[in-house]
């Protein structure tokens, strides 16, 4: 079957996130776009994925858990759990080793966590986009996979906060795939899974870019198989 996927879409969690990227939202939208899976994948942390989860889960739509982790090269990458609870647990040790800069709404914007009717569970204190966890990238690789999930630097093409801004290259390293937001892609994508999607942090955004996957069915072993074997199409191929 084919799927199409946007697993890189900001909550109200992020401070560079509208508040009106609540959960609910996202998925309302989401199934307006005509997506079939995403993840929201919000900075340092994964607190609204178990909103996201009890929401999709009334819907056809399949939820993955994400989290836009900030390494300590300072770039940016997706990490892909199975389950909201992986995601959640990682996401809490990631904002124990975050650089303790405290959030100030009214500059940088809210950061609350909600249950799936919108209600405000909490707040963050530290600021998500401040700085980065203190892991490098090499051994979040080997985090997230002991945990069963998927490494995938994101918009490695940006000339801020990505793979290639921050060290020049693409290093040989064990990627599960890269995200891309341009085509052609930049040199050294060559033999690496390519995928594609929003980074949306307002509802108009979800699915502006998204990509496709052909998989066997809907179960997250199959998907993360199937990106893992680069049966993906991005959205911007021309």
């Amino acid at each position: 079957m084919i799927l199409k996927c946007d697993l890189h879409i900001h909550s109200c969690l992020s401070p560079c996130g509208s508040l009106d990227m609540s959960p609910s939202e996202i998925v309302r939208i989401a199934g307006e776009q005509g997506l079939d899976v995403i993840a929201v994948a919000d900075h340092n942390t994964a607190l609204n994925g178990p909103a996201i989860e009890i929401l999709c889960r009334r819907t056809n739509i399949t939820p993955l858990f994400a989290i836009e982790v900030t390494s300590s090269e300072e770039f940016h990458s997706l990490c892909l759990f199975p389950t909201s609870d992986k995601a959640v647990t990682f996401g809490k040790l990631l904002y124990e080793n975050l650089l303790s800069l405290p959030n100030n709404p009214g500059k940088f914007g809210d950061q609350v966590f909600v249950d799936e009717e919108d209600n405000i569970l909490g707040e963050l204190e530290k600021y998500l986009t401040g700085g980065a966890v203190n892991f490098p990238s090499d051994r979040l690789v080997e985090m997230v996979h002991s945990e069963g999930g998927l490494f995938i630097p994101a918009h490695i093409d940006r000339a801020a906060f990505s793979l290639t801004s921050q060290l020049g290259f693409i290093p040989p390293d064990p990627y599960d795939a890269l995200e891309i937001t341009v085509w052609p892609p930049i040199k050294g994508c060559e033999n690496k899974p390519l995928i594609c999607n929003s980074d949306a942090h307002y509802p108009e955004d979800i699915g502006k870019r998204f990509f496709l996957l052909e998989s066997d069915n809907r179960t997250t072993d199959s998907i993360f198989r199937a990106i893992k074997e680069g049966r993906t199409t991005p959205s911007i191929k021309k």
